[in-house]
């Protein structure tokens, strides 16, 4: 199992236990990288506007999408810098990029775990945040029902161990306050297995 490299300083360690290590590393990118990064990809990615069914109707899913291996010849060139920013917190053997476009503070994601049978076991998910801040609700399956919630600013990257999968929720909920446009490139290790998540 992989364990984050812990900072001096810039670091909150959020869960370590039983149920799993969330660790939220701070200015992992500088604010002008993170600037840059942002406004890449927000311009050079195909984003696509995915459906999905709710309550027996098709409804739009709120925020954009996007997904990349990270060594594809049509991955944006910058994702190979990404994924070095993230193996600077964990070092996994990270293949997979997901991105989400979350274009305002009415774009988000409900609360999930990562489908495991899509990720190697064992192995963490790293989250770089670039764009505006956007709070992350993580939530405990079982009673007590501990929830943690956490800023996600740009250039900082959240990691999450395989097992918090098992034990947590995570989502971006829709905000009432104003909110700029904000991406996260969720990093994975996927091996072999199925894209879709």
């Amino acid at each position: 199992m992989n364990q984050p490299s812990l900072f001096a300083g810039g670091t909150e360690v959020l869960l370590d236990d039983a149920s799993g290590y969330i660790v939220h590393a701070l200015d992992v990118i500088p604010a002008t990288t993170a600037a840059e990064w942002f406004a890449r990809l927000r311009d050079d990615v195909p984003w696509q506007s995915d459906r999905r069914l709710m309550y027996d109707r098709e409804v739009d899913v709120p925020r954009l999408r996007a997904e990349y291996r990270v060594d594809s010849p049509d991955a944006p060139d910058l994702l190979l810098q990404a994924v070095a920013a993230a193996r600077t917190v964990v070092d996994a053997p990270y293949d997979s990029a997901g991105l989400n476009y979350y274009r305002d503070e009415k774009d988000s994601v409900a609360p999930h775990n990562d489908k495991l049978q899509f990720i190697r076991e064992g192995e963490p998910i790293a989250l770089l945040s670039l764009g505006d801040t956007r709070r992350m609700v993580i939530r405990a399956k079982q009673p007590p029902r501990r929830v943690l919630k956490v800023d996600m600013v740009p250039g900082s990257v959240l990691v999450m161990s395989y097992a918090t999968q098992l034990h947590y929720n995570h989502g971006i909920p829709k905000q009432a306050a104003p909110a700029g446009p904000r991406i996260s490139v969720a990093f994975r290790v996927r091996g072999e297995t199925a894209y879709r998540s």
